[in-house]
C-alpha cells in the first residue's frame, strides 16, 4: 500500500480519514488479505500506514466492529470475525427524517451515561481524565473555527464511558456508532452545521460533565450528564413543534 508517514488531512475532517481507512481494511478483509481468525496490524502500524492518527485508527476499527467484521480482544489485538449475513446490527435503524427515531436514540444514552459518568468520577485514572478534558477542548477548539465537531463529541463520551473502568459502556458506545451523536446523523442526511449557539451551549454542558468528573463527584457527574442529554432531548422535541 503506497502511503506516506506524513499524517494526512482531508476537506471532510475526521470522519472521511475515519471512512476511508475502515473502507481501505474492509476491502482487504474481503479480499481475503486477512482471514477470518488473522490478527489485524497493531494500532501504531495500521496509524503509519494510512498516514492518520491514532483516533483515527480507533474509530475506523470500531465501525468495522460495530458491522461485526472485527473483534478486539484485551491485550492480544484485533482480530478477523466470520461475517454474518443478512443480520441487521441493533442501534443502526436511524430513520434521520424522524426527529422521534433521535429521540428514542437519547432516551436510550441517557439511561446508560448517567451511570458511567458517575462510575467515571470515582475509577478515573489521571490518564483517563486527561482524555476527557482533551477531547472537551478539541469540541471547543473546532466550534470556535466553525468545523464540525460530531467526531470529538464522539471521542469525548466515549472517553467518558472509558473512564467507567467497566469495558461494557464503551462497548455500548462503538455498537452504536455514528448514530449515538445526532448532529452527526442530520448532517449525514443533508441538514446544515449546527449554530454557533447551539455549539457552545453544547460545549459548556460537556464541560460541566468533564469537571464533575475531575472534582470526583458522581452524583455531581450523573446530573451533569443527564442536564446534557435531556437537553438535547428537549430540542430535538422542540424541532418537531417546528414547521
Amino acid at each position: 500500500m503506497a502511503e506516506t508517514t506524513q499524517k494526512r488531512t482531508s476537506p471532510g475532517g475526521r470522519r472521511n480519514l475515519v471512512s476511508e481507512v475502515a473502507s481501505g481494511l474492509r476491502g482487504r478483509i474481503e479480499k481475503g488479505e486477512f482471514e477470518v481468525g488473522d490478527r489485524l496490524p497493531s494500532e501504531a502500524q495500521l496509524t503509519e500506514a494510512y498516514s492518520v492518527s491514532r483516533t483515527v485508527v480507533r474509530e475506523a476499527i470500531a465501525a468495522l466492529r460495530a458491522d461485526g467484521l472485527v473483534e478486539p480482544r484485551q491485550g492480544a489485538g484485533v482480530f478477523v470475525l466470520e461475517p454474518s449475513i443478512g443480520i441487521q446490527r441493533p442501534f443502526q435503524i436511524l430513520d434521520v427524517d424522524k426527529i422521534s427515531s433521535i429521540i428514542e436514540v437519547l432516551e436510550l444514552r441517557t439511561a446508560v451515561e448517567m451511570e458511567a459518568a458517575a462510575l467515571a468520577a470515582t475509577r478515573r485514572s489521571p490518564a483517563q481524565e486527561e482524555e476527557i478534558y482533551e477531547a472537551e477542548a478539541e469540541i471547543r477548539a473546532l466550534a470556535q473555527t466553525g468545523e464540525d465537531t460530531t467526531e470529538a463529541d464522539f471521542r469525548l463520551h466515549r472517553a467518558i464511558a472509558v473512564a467507567a473502568n467497566n469495558p461494557r459502556f464503551a462497548e455500548f458506545l462503538d455498537l452504536m456508532g455514528p448514530s449515538v451523536i445526532p448532529r452527526s446523523a442530520l448532517q449525514a442526511s443533508g441538514a446544515h452545521r449546527s449554530p454557533d449557539s447551539y455549539i457552545s451551549l453544547i460545549s459548556s454542558e460537556h464541560r460541566a460533565i468533564a469537571d464533575a468528573i475531575a472534582a470526583g463527584d458522581a452524583d455531581g457527574a450523573r446530573d451533569a450528564m443527564r442536564h446534557h442529554l435531556k437537553g438535547s432531548q428537549q430540542r430535538y422535541r422542540n424541532m418537531l413543534r417546528k414547521p
